[in-house]
């Protein structure tokens, strides 16, 4: 294909699968495809291991990353707070409240809490521009070929970053005056997420989204669209393309795939669940993100909920305990597994099996084959 978006990233097929799995990205850009690297959890030792695996196992194919740098942080510290010194700064009601949580799931909290950690007491706090700036820097001394911001334009450094070393900068939008925004910002695709998406999402539907998008910022600048939010198939893909979308930018498809970080537990509650088995909740991160239904969510959404906190203190009363329901619920904890929730888009309703990556991305490519045939015969008729 010669769409802009495979001109620009010198791919095969505008399909672009952001994960946070090392195997995931070098699978789908192996297969033709373009993989990106969800960054933002990482330190910079992390990182600096999974861009060198990904660069000796993608047969230097093409591939990404994306970093999670809000426009609109509640909160922001000093560079020398730490995780450790935040957490203790979280107030003793939203402490109590998750621990009864785990309590009534059959869950020992001091214990889970503990083992559940998922970042150093001494890491850098989450979500600070500062450091994702610096995942950025560390990122551009390997082969990357795109950089990608969610939650907002992009500082100016970021894209600089990406001037300087003549890679696209990509941004996700909910609306269309954010996509402006970004036009005018400056950055180089737009990736325009419907209500449908899993992680951090807005309430707009893709369907009307994208032409919204396309009609926003087409007398400013002309800048490719990707489509996202609730994409599981390559017939899904060409409907976008259809309305003017120049590819598609998917995440939850690869959650079911067995490359995926997700574990056992949760890709068969993937299998299990309908479209509306997932819920836009503040209660993982802060900030609206959907995520598959779970006891958890249920909580936080709940009459006896304290609320939210702001990001990034939710995620880090979140991230143990769910890591910990994770663990118990592999043990065979029946109530644990209840609790298991990731992030996942409406298109969960959609997954019917475990499939390998490269699977996944073959189906598109003839499912996307089918869709176009299919129109231009009744186009003929």
């Amino acid at each position: 294909m010669k769409t802009p978006i495979c001109k620009m990233l010198g791919i095969d097929f505008p399909l672009l699968a952001f994960s946070h799995c090392r195997d995931v990205v070098a699978a789908v850009s192996r297969a033709g495809g373009f993989g990106v690297l969800g960054a933002t959890g990482f330190t910079l030792d992390q990182l600096e291991l999974e861009l060198k695996w990904i660069d000796d196992h993608i047969d230097g194919k093409p591939y990404g990353i994306d970093v999670l740098i809000p426009e609109n942080l509640s909160i922001r510290y000093d560079k020398s707070v730490t995780t450790r010194s935040l957490v203790e700064h979280i107030p003793q009601q939203h402490k109590d409240f998750v621990r009864e949580l785990l309590s009534r799931s059959g869950i020992e909290p001091s214990q889970a809490i503990e083992e559940g950690r998922v970042r150093s007491p001494d890491a850098p706090v989450p979500f600070q521009p500062e450091y994702a700036l610096k995942l950025l820097e560390l990122a551009f001394h390997h082969p990357i070929k795109l950089i990608a911001n969610a939650l907002g334009v992009p500082p100016q450094a970021m894209i600089d970053m990406g001037r300087q070393h003549g890679v696209p900068v990509a941004a996700l939008v909910g609306a269309p005056e954010h996509a402006v925004r970004q036009v005018k910002a400056g950055v180089d695709i737009i990736v325009a997420q419907g209500g449908e998406a899993g992680g951090h999402c807005g309430e707009v539907s893709t369907i009307v989204l994208i032409p919204e998008v396309l009609r926003a910022i087409k007398p400013i600048r002309d800048v490719p669209v990707l489509a996202a939010g609730g994409i599981m198939t390559g017939r899904q893909m060409a409907a976008c393309m259809a309305m003017g979308a120049a590819g598609a930018w998917t995440g939850s498809v690869w959650l079911a795939t067995t490359e995926s970080e997700t574990s056992e537990i949760f890709r068969e509650k993937m299998i299990e669940a309908r479209s509306r088995d997932t819920i836009r909740s503040k209660g993982r991160t802060g900030k609206p993100s959907r995520q598959l239904r779970s006891t958890w969510t249920d909580a936080w959404e709940g009459p006896g909920s304290p609320g939210a906190l702001p990001m990034p203190l939710q995620s880090l009363i979140s991230e143990p305990a769910l890591h910990a329901a994770d663990l118990a619920a592999e043990r065979g904890n029946a109530k644990a597994r209840e609790m298991v929730t990731y992030f996942v888009g409406q298109g969960v309703g959609l997954v019917d099996s475990v499939k390998s990556t490269r699977a996944v991305v073959k189906e598109f490519m003839e499912e996307f084959v089918e869709a176009v045939s299919d129109l231009q015969a009744l186009m003929e008729d």
